[in-house]
């Protein structure tokens, strides 16, 4: 069995209020200057906590006005500002892109590396802050993972930064924090979640360690995914995937994904398609392309989305990617990148674009040319 290393947090907290042990454990660190980031909509669902931690001494700098799909630029200016407010630590609660962000100012605070020299694997010298990640969608998986996205306005294409040293101190996933996500955003990032544990189990890179994470992710978010879209009170769904997407998390340092996220990455550099709806749409195209190449590891992601097996491994596979196609039609994702305002004459571009994305493409159980690469995007017209 070949070697595989798994990063996590030193602490993982998982359940419905335990916001509160954060608060709990905060009082125990010694730190007094926290930068917490999130995002308007977060800021009522966690006052009490904030306001608990200041009646205990706690100075408290919020940024809320993390853009969705952030830039370089963006990431410096919010930089700015934790260095002006001094932070000895940093709290990020929000989606895939905030906690991404609070990822990079924690790493880069007292760094006198720029982040824009780090694109890529393993660029960051040192540990940072002290950091501790809250997702309130279940979908990127961020909070327990050593990546982070920004988007490279230079050449509008969305990088990678993944270090060991991105990983957070401690992860607090409580499901409550997702009950007010909108249907539409639940059903985004949900087939996000579902795309890092698929990718992960049919990759190059696979391994027993993390396929137990991946399947399990599979299960759980399949099984509740429709529920949550329909019902956001649904406790028993927000729950099922916020560990769905916690298992997503822990198969994205030591496996990765591959060319779903390979190929989505032009779509919000150049269009800013949110994350998760990138992924979503080009999901079961990609599956499609991919399924002759891992048979077997198909067929069993299609008895973990909850398919019957077929009469051979062929069949069973392609049950799983006709349920993929129709979990995306059920939960309300487009069918068309017409649909997203992506014209036809920008696939060459894209094609190109995702041929610079060989960090996840290389993973991937079929070579991904780049007239495959334009096919699977036509194919979306």
């Amino acid at each position: 069995m070949k070697a595989i290393t798994l990063l996590q947090p030193q602490k993982i907290v998982f359940g419905t209020g335990c916001i509160q042990i954060l608060v709990d454990d905060y009082k125990q660190l010694g730190k007094q200057r926290l930068f917490v980031l999130t995002a308007p909509p977060i800021r009522p669902l966690i006052e009490d906590a904030l306001a608990e931690l200041t009646t205990a001494g706690i100075s408290i700098e919020v940024y809320d006005q993390v853009m969705a799909e952030p830039t370089l630029n963006d990431f410096n200016r919010i930089l700015e500002y934790a260095r002006q407010f001094d932070a000895d630590s940093v709290v990020g609660i929000g989606g895939g892109s905030v906690l991404d962000v609070a990822k990079l100012v924690a790493a880069f605070a007292k760094s006198e590396q720029q982040a824009v020299d780090c694109f890529g694997t393993g660029f960051i010298k040192a540990k940072g802050l002290w950091l501790a990640c809250l997702p309130t969608t279940a979908g990127t998986g961020a909070e327990v993972s050593p990546n982070a996205i920004l988007l490279d306005e230079r050449d509008h294409l969305k990088k990678g930064i993944v270090s060991p040293y991105l990983v957070a101190d401690a992860a607090y996933v409580d499901p409550k924090l997702t009950w007010t996500v909108p249907a539409k955003v639940t059903a985004d990032t949900g087939m996000d979640a579902l795309t890092h544990c698929i990718e992960a189990y049919t990759n190059k890179f696979a391994h027993p360690a993390v396929d137990i994470y991946a399947l399990q992710g599979i299960r759980l978010i399949a099984a509740n995914l429709e529920r949550a879209v329909k019902d956001g009170k649904d406790v028993e769904a927000r729950e099922a995937l916020a560990l769905g997407s916690l298992y997503g998390g822990l198969c994205l340092g030591p496996v990765n994904t591959a060319a779903v996220h390979a190929l989505s990455y032009p779509l919000g550099g150049e269009f800013h398609i949110p994350h998760g709806l990138s992924n979503a749409i080009l999901l079961p195209s990609v599956m499609k392309f991919n399924r002759p190449a891992n048979l077997k590891r198909y067929a069993e992601v299609a008895v973990a989305l909850g398919c019957e097996p077929g009469k051979d491994d062929n069949e069973t596979a392609q049950r799983g990617v006709d349920f993929i196609y129709q979990l995306a039609d059920t939960v309300g994702i487009p069918k068309k990148l017409t649909d997203l305002g992506i014209p036809q004459t920008a696939v060459d571009g894209m094609a190109k674009a995702a041929m610079e994305v060989q960090r996840l493409l290389k993973n991937n159980p079929r070579e991904v040319t780049e007239q495959d690469a334009r096919d699977i995007y036509n194919s979306l017209y």
